[in-house]
């Protein structure tokens, strides 16, 4: 009986396996097997850390904005200055708060004096 080799179709399915992998070291990206437990790991860890990077994100810009606050006022407070802001209707998220407080400090005092002062 004649050998004959198997078709094209897991042929595709594993190169395309591979193009994932190609970054990967050593046995991750040259063996099937491997590269898929591998790529697994992988899509899980981008999804975690999505979130993750979310997260971290608010508690940088949230460091920021409390930082510029206690220099400038020294007992005032993020919770306070977030507390006045929700109060007077005035709609800044974190990122933006945080991207004034360290472009233009001056314009965040102003806003904060404005506020303090109702």
């Amino acid at each position: 009986m004649t050998r004959i080799t198997r078709g094209y179709i897991a042929r595709r399915r594993r190169t395309k396996i591979r193009l994932f992998a190609s970054s990967f070291r050593g046995a991750h990206s040259r063996l099937t097997r491997t590269i898929i437990q591998q790529k697994i790991r992988a899509l899980v860890s981008s999804y975690r850390d999505r979130g993750k990077r979310k997260r971290d994100f608010r508690r940088l810009w949230i460091t920021r904005i409390n930082a510029v606050i206690r220099t400038h006022f020294v007992s005032y407070r993020y919770s306070h200055f977030l507390h006045n802001l929700d109060k007077n209707r005035l709609l800044f998220n974190r990122k933006i708060v945080a991207q004034i407080a360290i472009l233009n400090r001056n314009c965040l005092y102003m806003i904060s004096n404005s506020i303090k002062n109702k």
